[in-house]
């Protein structure tokens, strides 16, 4: 059975279609879909949708994008939602200064408050990243000291010294379709030197759709096709590359009742 560890079916370009996409997954023995939440405001929509999917989970976040949507957040904006069952981690949020950069010092206000929210509530966090390594590394590092906490580092296509800082530092790495693109040699020898016990899959649908789907709009059911690519990489077979990284999702996101 495989897990899609991120994705987005409770956003618009689903609207139509959003059950189809679900049994879809199902058809290709997607067994947990992690529905994961941008904007805190979403979320509790995203709840109900879990609530009536069995092995549908979300989160709550606020994504680097849309930082300045919410000057004043803090750790306790998620007191009352982190106690519903289906919400299993913090995130997505994070650094991205490819097109926010001048919102960098919110960026990194509302990040600090997220690690808070992990720290305090005891869930995995959900690092997106890009363009930020420096920063990442030193807030998540300053952080960690203070009081460790567990997370990923989701979509990742950054660098080796990222996934080394993250792994020493128990983060879990999470692959997405952009492995499977001709010119991520690179990243797959990124994905090499990370222990299968901290390897994920995710589509980060409805972005990024592997080979052979790219250009298409994502769906959970195309986390096989990554998973294809991401067990050659590892010397395994896609069935034991989908025990492993579902294994890991459950380890990771263990508020999840299996």
């Amino acid at each position: 059975m495989f897990c899609d560890s991120h994705c987005h079916i409770n956003s618009a370009d689903f609207a139509t279609d959003r059950e189809d996409v679900v049994q879809r997954a199902r058809e290709m023995k997607v067994e947990y879909i992690l529905d994961v939440s941008d904007d805190i405001a979403d979320t509790p929509k995203i709840i109900e949708f879990c609530r009536n999917h069995p092995k549908i989970y979300t989160t709550v976040g606020i994504h680097p994008e849309i930082a300045d949507k919410y000057p004043d957040f803090c750790v306790a904006d998620f007191a009352e939602i982190v106690k519903s069952p289906y919400v299993v981690g913090i995130g997505e949020c994070g650094l991205d200064y490819y097109y926010s950069s001048n919102t960098k010092d919110r960026q990194i206000n509302i990040l600090k408050e997220h690690i808070k929210a992990s720290q305090e509530y005891d869930l995995p966090l959900i690092i997106h990243n890009r363009d930020s390594d420096a920063d990442m590394m030193q807030i998540l590092s300053e952080a960690y000291k203070m009081k460790p906490f567990r997370g990923e580092l989701h979509c990742f296509s950054s660098s080796a010294e990222l996934c080394n800082f993250a792994l020493q530092i128990g983060f879990y790495i999470s692959a997405s379709g952009i492995i499977t693109f001709k010119k991520s040699e690179e990243l797959r020898n990124v994905f090499a030197t990370v222990p299968i016990d901290r390897l994920l899959i995710e589509t980060d649908s409805p972005f990024l759709a592997p080979i052979p789907h790219r250009g298409e709009r994502n769906e959970p059911a195309f986390v096989v096709n990554t998973a294809q690519v991401l067990a050659e990489v590892k010397g395994l077979s896609v069935d034991e590359l989908a025990t492993v990284t579902t294994t890991n999702f459950l380890n990771l996101f263990n508020k999840i009742k299996k």
